[in-house]
């Protein structure tokens, strides 16, 4: 998941429990400006800072690792 499909996501979940980003903005600590930002894609933002939002919107964060390349002996 790259940063576009992870703000679409946040953005989606947002919506869809009615919450302002000015809301999400006081509940998270995160600015406004820094919301729109991740949103959009444009941002990027710490693992910190995507933890909090993603706590102030009811989810968790979970990071998983994979290899790209093709498994060749």
């Amino acid at each position: 998941m790259n940063i576009e499909e992870i703000g679409r996501a946040l953005k989606k979940r947002r919506v869809m429990l009615k919450v302002s980003q000015q809301s999400l903005s006081e509940i998270s600590g995160i600015s406004v400006h820094a919301l729109s930002d991740i949103e959009s894609g444009k941002g990027n933002p710490t693992i910190k800072s995507l933890n909090r939002v993603l706590e102030a919107l009811g989810v968790k964060l979970h990071v998983g690792f994979s290899d790209n390349k093709k498994n060749t002996p």
